[in-house]
C-alpha cells in the first residue's frame, strides 16, 4: 500500500456534471496531494444549473462498500455529502467508528440544492442531535444552520461538533465564514476584497472536501477551514461559469 499521501474517502452522491458530489470531491483531494476513496450514496440526473431527478443508493450496499474499503485503507478523514436522512447517517458513522474510531469525519450537510432540489429529509433533523456527538466538523451554509439550529441541535456546545458557518449566502459580510469550536467563534475573512467571486455549482462540496484534505495532511481544525478558504476561493475566481476549474 502506498504511504506517500493520507487515505481520505468521500461518501457522497455521483453528479454527472462533474460539478458537485464525488467527482468534485475527488478532484480536491488530487490536487491537495491525498489519496481519494468514494463511495457513492445517489445517482443523480442533473447539470450544473438544474438537479432532474435522484435515486439513492440502498443503505446495505452504502455499508458495505465503506466496510471493505476501511478494512483495506487507513483512512484518517472521511467527508460525508449528500445522504437521504438521520438514520442513513448515523449508520454510515456507525461503520466508520466499528473500523477505525481515530477516522475524523466531516459532514456537508446538503439539505436542498441552489435550484430547491430537495435532498435530505428535513423531518429526521430531530434525530440528528446524538449523530452530531461523533462528528468532528459540519460545514452548512448560512440558510443551512438556520434551519439546524431552529431544532436546537447546537444548544448544549459541549455535546456538538465543531461547525463552520460558510458566507457565501449571508446578506450582511458576504464571504465571512464563521466558525464555531469549543464554544468559541472565529471569524474567516475573504482574503482579498477586490477578487471577483462568481457563484459556482459544488462549492460547498469543494470546500469541505479541501478541509477534509488538509486535516488528512496534519492541520487543525481552524487551520484546515482557513487553508480550506484559499482553496475555494481559487475555485470561486477560476472562470466566470457555474462549473469551476480546480487549480
Amino acid at each position: 500500500m502506498q504511504t506517500e499521501r493520507p487515505f481520505v474517502m468521500s461518501i457522497a452522491g455521483y453528479d454527472p456534471s462533474g460539478g458537485a458530489g464525488l467527482l468534485a470531491d475527488i478532484k480536491t483531494f488530487e490536487q491537495l496531494k491525498v489519496q481519494g476513496l468514494g463511495v457513492c450514496t445517489a445517482m443523480t440526473l442533473q447539470t450544473e444549473s438544474e438537479c432532474l431527478s435522484l435515486n439513492w443508493q440502498p443503505l446495505e450496499e452504502i455499508l458495505s462498500a465503506i466496510d471493505v474499503l476501511m478494512k483495506n485503507y487507513h483512512l484518517e478523514v472521511v467527508k460525508i455529502g449528500v445522504i437521504k436522512d438521520a438514520e442513513f447517517l448515523s449508520e454510515i458513522i456507525k461503520i466508520i467508528k466499528i473500523n477505525n474510531s481515530e477516522t475524523k469525519i466531516v459532514w456537508d450537510p446538503v439539505l436542498k440544492s441552489t435550484s430547491e432540489f430537495s435532498f435530505f429529509d428535513l423531518n429526521t433533523i430531530s434525530e440528528l442531535e446524538n449523530v452530531l456527538k461523533q462528528i468532528d466538523l459540519i460545514t452548512p451554509n448560512y440558510n443551512e444552520y438556520k434551519v439546524l439550529q431552529k431544532n436546537h441541535l447546537f444548544e448544549k456546545s459541549e455535546n456538538t461538533c465543531s461547525v463552520l458557518i460558510k458566507g457565501g449566502h449571508r446578506e450582511d459580510k458576504l464571504g465571512t465564514d464563521i466558525l464555531i469550536e469549543n464554544g468559541k467563534e472565529v471569524s474567516i475573512y475573504p482574503t482579498d476584497e477586490t477578487s471577483v467571486y462568481y457563484p459556482k455549482h459544488g462549492s460547498g462540496c469543494v470546500l469541505s472536501s479541501a478541509i477534509a484534505s488538509y486535516l488528512a495532511l496534519g492541520k487543525n481544525v481552524e487551520e484546515a477551514c482557513r487553508n480550506g478558504k484559499l482553496y475555494i476561493e481559487k475555485f470561486l475566481t477560476s472562470n466566470s461559469i457555474l462549473l469551476g476549474f480546480h487549480h
